[in-house]
């Protein structure tokens, strides 16, 4: 049984949340059934919105997967199996990490703060109407800057009218997949691809499609092997081979998706970090039919903690937007929006961009080299120049068991491909943004030891 307070300030579905995890890590193994949400609901005497609520979060976060027309499981993703361990004896806690080489982090010192608390003073005046709800789809003022950014970046071809201000990616898929669900039944994801797409709409009920990648991209002659009405793609730097989609390649895929009416989701999610070539245009430029949905964020560009994300939706898609719930509530706070509005259009967000540009391009050269350098010709670049990570994969026989082992005894935190992205491809993903550059020669200089054993 689990406590929960009705009284405490802790709102009842985090309080499940947390109580579930707690049990999924103690008393559960891989594989094991989790109880219906509708029996904790009546159990607990809950609304099936807060279990609801509470079960999204642990789907997302990875400890549990949905099985269509079964319920939910504890995921083999990430834990072998948690019954037989105990979190207060384990060998080594995330904190304990000497090197953490994750790919998807910045430096606390690189965000602006003493700008950011400037604006959010100035945003926040008293013009401000703090006895009305924001605008569900977003701020006006924020949505004409990114408006203004994407055509301006990226080619996107769009309005201020067609941007839905979101809390972040996954915040984003979930609302594309409650809008198509009624039309749509099949989802189509590149193989490997991102997890946490697939996830989302798996936990809506989809039919998930596995669509293979190839030099160019995803394979169009897998995507008319498939039923695919929803196609996830990130065409500018594939995700995780780093891949990036030809011209024509492009062409033909919109010209396809088009054939079957379907939908096109494009992530953009490293746009503004290439450090060899210039930014490909997006996908959504080339778009004549009205078939792609335009998704990015300000995670890797200014931070992940603001937690603010954008779609810029086809008219049909936004039609259908504006008229679910979605469209009346706000998904990020107000005082964000106007900050983030003023620190764009005072020109801070472009200098910004080209700061980071320039200080990780220091550091992709540097953990390239270096990487180079220190392991030589036992292992092969697979994605770099853009990003804050590099990919690599052992060109000898190597043992990915032991090598998982002896990284953890080492105290490095490492990223592999494919318990993120599925399929057989593997590699290390060897992140450098949240890293000095000091802790990058010392910290490869550690992972190169524990390489070399791995090696045979």
């Amino acid at each position: 049984m689990y406590i929960l307070d009705e009284k405490s300030k802790i709102p009842l579905h985090l309080q499940l949340y947390n109580a579930l995890k707690h049990d999924i890590s103690t008393h559960y193994q891989t594989g094991d059934k989790l109880p219906s949400i509708r029996k904790v609901a009546t159990l607990y005497n809950l609304s099936k919105t807060t279990v609801e609520s509470a079960y999204s979060q642990l789907y997302a976060e990875g400890y549990i997967e949905s099985r269509p027309k079964s319920g939910y499981y504890v995921s083999a993703l990430y834990f072998d199996t948690f019954a037989s361990e105990n979190l207060a004896t384990k060998p080594v806690l995330s904190s304990s990490y000497k090197y953490d080489f994750f790919p998807a982090q910045l430096c606390a010192e690189d965000f602006p703060l003493k700008t950011w608390k400037r604006l959010a003073t100035k945003a926040l005046d008293e013009t401000t109407d703090f006895g009305s709800y924001p605008d569900g789809q977003g701020e006006l003022a924020l949505r004409e800057q990114i408006a203004q950014y994407l055509m301006a970046s990226r080619g996107v071809d769009c309005r201020t009218e067609q941007i839905v201000i979101t809390s972040g990616f996954i915040d984003s898929m979930r609302l594309l997949a409650s809008l198509l669900i009624k039309t749509h039944t099949h989802f189509g994801i590149e193989h490997p691809g991102y997890h946490i797409a697939r996830k989302v709409f798996d936990e809506f009920g989809y039919h998930i499609d596995y669509i293979d990648v190839d030099d160019k991209g995803i394979r169009l002659q897998s995507i008319e092997q498939s039923k695919a009405q929803i196609l996830y793609i990130t065409p500018s730097h594939q995700y995780p081979t780093g891949v990036s989609m030809p011209i024509a390649h492009r062409h033909k895929l919109l010209e396809l998706m088009h054939q079957r009416e379907g939908l096109i989701i494009e992530d953009d999610y490293d746009s503004e970090l290439r450090y060899s070539t210039r930014p490909i245009p997006a996908l959504q430029g080339l778009d004549r039919y009205d078939s792609v949905a335009y998704l990015g964020t300000f995670a890797k560009s200014l931070s992940p903690a603001i937690r603010v994300g954008y779609m810029v939706l086809p008219q049909w898609l936004l039609a259908r937007y504006k008229e679910s719930y979605d469209a009346y509530f706000a998904k990020v706070s107000l005082s964000t929006q106007k900050t983030l509005a003023l620190f764009m259009a005072e020109g801070h967000y472009d200098r910004h961009i080209r700061k980071m540009r320039t200080l990780n391009r220091k550091k992709h050269k540097l953990m390239r080299d270096t990487l180079k350098a220190m392991l030589g010709d036992t292992m092969h670049i697979v994605a770099q120049g853009g990003g804050l990570a590099i990919l690599i994969h052992p060109t000898v026989p190597f043992d990915w068991e032991k090598f998982k082992r002896l990284t953890e005894e080492a105290h490095i935190k490492i990223y592999l491909s494919k318990e993120r992205c599925g399929g057989e491809f593997e590699a290390v993903r060897m992140g450098f943004g949240g890293l000095s550059e000091e802790e990058i020669l010392e910290g490869v200089e550690v992972f190169e030891k524990v390489w070399r054993k791995a090696i045979g």
